[in-house]
């Protein structure tokens, strides 16, 4: 009998991401220390007989995302996720995938790698693939460098291409708000003009050494000094892109935020606050600001992939 399994998986903000140069093969090396928050994707997974792979797409309700712009065909990473689990273990039904989407689209909170994240956990439930953490995980790099901490959750040291994760020590809840845009910023565009400005001298290349600042607050749950050691070397490419994400850090700046940070590649201007009550304050500084096109909430570290239920 035919079951549909469902699973999810958070969204990340990057408290610190350090790149390196770019190498031979066209990669980054990358230092980055990640935290889960709790805005989820959620996939569901229907088996079929006849081995396609079919893709739809809903928004949370009450969320303001714009799924519009979700590809729903073999470049959408749940769709990649489906296809190489089934081909790693020998798969040969189909399945019909729905991703509920609670993460920005495009807004360097890896809601696409959290569909891939997801999509491993449901369908390999549904298929039955006995497939272990592990295996998943192994899967997981091979799909994108978020998609693995997706799966992993809570706070977490990323090298490599972020995909070597190491678990990092965190004490209590952290409260973001997150400033969002409707227009994206393309992660490959960033990294390219990461590259003009190192090239031209107008930004110096990092060392890739974790940031211990950042990792002692992370261990006092001190939201005022991890505010304060936030870290991104993308933000400059990312505001010389966007230059309106200036405006959107002034005006957290303006609502006392502890710290404000381009979440990766951006566009998405994530803030910390220093309670629950700061960040809904904030969040309403910042929508009066008419600086972003929507503001959401939401606290870390939350947990990694779960699968929720099936019928």
């Amino acid at each position: 009998m035919t079951r549909t399994v469902r699973a999810k998986a958070p969204a990340k903000v990057n408290l610190q991401l350090t790149v390196g140069p770019r190498r031979a093969d066209g990669y980054h090396p990358l230092v980055t220390v990640f935290q889960a928050l709790d805005l989820w994707e959620v996939v569901e997974a229907t088996p079929r007989t006849d081995g396609r792979i079919t893709l739809a797409v809903d928004v949370a309700a009450g969320s303001p995302i714009d799924a519009s712009r979700v590809p729903l065909d073999e470049t959408n990473l749940a769709w990649k996720a489906a296809d190489l689990l089934a081909r790693t273990f020998g798969i040969a039904d189909g399945v019909d995938l729905r991703i509920v989407k609670g993460v920005p689209v495009a807004g360097g909170m890896a809601g696409g790698s959290a569909d891939a994240a997801a999509a491993l956990v449901a369908c390999a439930e549904a298929w039955d693939t006995g497939a272990t953490r592990g295996e998943l995980t192994a899967l997981a790099a091979r799909l994108g460098a978020d998609v693995p901490f997706s799966l992993h959750g809570h706070t977490a040291v990323g090298m490599g291409r972020g995909d070597e994760l190491t678990p990092a020590m965190s004490h209590g809840e952290f409260h973001w708000v997150l400033a969002t845009q409707r227009a994206g910023l393309s992660t490959p565009d960033v990294f390219a003009e990461y590259d003009r400005r190192i090239e031209s001298g107008e930004q110096a290349v990092s060392d890739l050494d974790i940031d211990g600042p950042i990792m002692r607050a992370l261990m006092a749950g001190d939201a005022v000094a991890l505010g304060e050691s936030l870290l991104n070397d993308l933000e400059g490419p990312a505001l010389a892109l966007m230059p309106r994400l200036e405006e959107v850090l002034d005006a957290a700046e303006a609502a006392e935020a502890c710290g404000a940070i381009v979440s990766g590649s951006g566009p998405t201007v994530a803030a910390l606050a220093r309670s629950r009550q700061h960040a809904l304050a904030i969040a309403a500084h910042l929508k009066a600001s008419k600086t972003c096109d929507a503001v959401v909430t939401a606290s870390g570290p939350a947990t990694g992939t779960l699968l929720l239920d099936s019928q």
